[in-house]
């Protein structure tokens, strides 16, 4: 029989690449619901789609691969009990994450970022990023990771208190962990927010529950943080209006959305659907650099992308974020 690959149809550049091996389907997100999982043997999906028992009881699923790179909305323990091996896309977008942050940094400071301490808080795919970046512009960059610094030793980094106190801009690239050790939900509390000294401006490119929508609308109002750059948000896509109408940079989820960064999380979903199967993995329609430019000048990071244009188009239908996310002109990434 032949197996049934389901793909949100959201997904791009993956039409016409597992027709050779399966019966694929590619459905809506709302329309990825147990019926349609009933006697599906994969499936490739991205954040909308929450994977968990509601989904998957009585699925003969048995592999979920993410082209994203977190998996927040997988339920990774149910998985782990069902047998339904789950892969996701690390890396794929950090590049066009990082040019979000830098070009947003540059919109609100303008081009010479000399001396500015930047605080990134999570150094991990996108944090490296954005941290050498960072210091190439002139940057004093505080590097903040708890697990990293455990496993490898407290020289490089610092605490998050000394972000707090010290940093002129503080962008947030941590995984969304709700509880337990180095939990990241709320990371950007009340608390965390009352240690802050020079009035930063706050990036939120992560996950939405990383920074607390009431806390940051109350610092906003009582002036101790500086602009508010803000892509991810809790509840979406019921974005807090006060929020937006706060943010000097508001944008739908589309950090990442890039053309390179689309094309690298779509094969690697597919390589690991392949993988598990034992199918060859088919050619992608065009190839790209496996990462990141490694030298950047602040004129080409503002050349490459200007956030304003979509913060301008989301404050104009707040309503249509779902629409402005899954209808985005993927742009290209900037170049060396």
């Amino acid at each position: 029989m032949e197996p049934v690959v389901i793909i949100e149809k959201n997904i791009p550049f993956a039409k016409g690449l597992l027709e050779p091996y399966a019966e694929v389907r590619y459905l809506a997100p709302e329309d990825i619901d147990a019926r349609a999982m009933a006697d599906a043997d994969a499936l490739i999906t991205r954040t909308r789609t929450k994977c968990d028992a509601t989904l998957l009881e009585g699925s003969r699923c048995k592999i979920i691969a993410s082209a994203t790179i977190g998996l927040d909305h997988v339920e990774l323990d149910y998985c782990n009990r069902a047998g339904i091996t789950v892969k996701n896309a690390p890396g794929c977008n950090a590049p066009a994450v990082a040019q979000y942050v830098l070009a947003s940094i540059i919109a609100a400071k303008g081009m010479n970022l000399a001396g500015l301490r930047l605080g990134v808080i999570g150094v991990g795919h996108v944090g490296s990023i954005v941290s050498e970046w960072g210091k190439q512009l002139g940057m004093d960059v505080l590097c903040c990771d708890p697990p990293r610094a455990r496993k490898e030793g407290k020289e490089g980094f610092v605490e998050l208190e000394e972000v707090a106190r010290k940093a002129d801009i503080i962008t947030f690239h941590v995984p969304y962990k709700r509880n337990g050790d180095d939990a990241t939900h709320h990371l950007c509390s009340e608390e965390f927010l009352s240690g802050l000294s020079r009035k930063p401006i706050i990036i939120n490119s992560a996950r939405g529950a990383v920074t607390d929508t009431k806390a940051l609308i109350e610092a906003s109002g009582n002036g101790i943080v500086g602009n508010l750059i803000i892509d991810c948000w809790e509840n979406e896509p019921e974005i807090s209006r006060e929020l937006l109408s706060k943010a000097f940079i508001a944008t739908p989820h589309i950090a990442g959305y890039s053309r390179e960064g689309k094309i690298r999380a779509t094969a690697m979903a597919v390589a690991e659907v392949c993988n598990y199967f034992g199918w060859k993995m088919p050619d992608m329609p065009e190839s790209v650099a496996s990462g990141a430019a490694k030298y950047i000048t602040a004129a080409k990071i503002a050349a490459s992308y200007n956030p304003i244009i979509d913060t301008d188009a989301l404050r104009e239908a707040p309503d249509n974020f779902e629409l402005l996310r899954n209808k985005y002109a993927l742009r290209a990434e900037v170049s060396e």
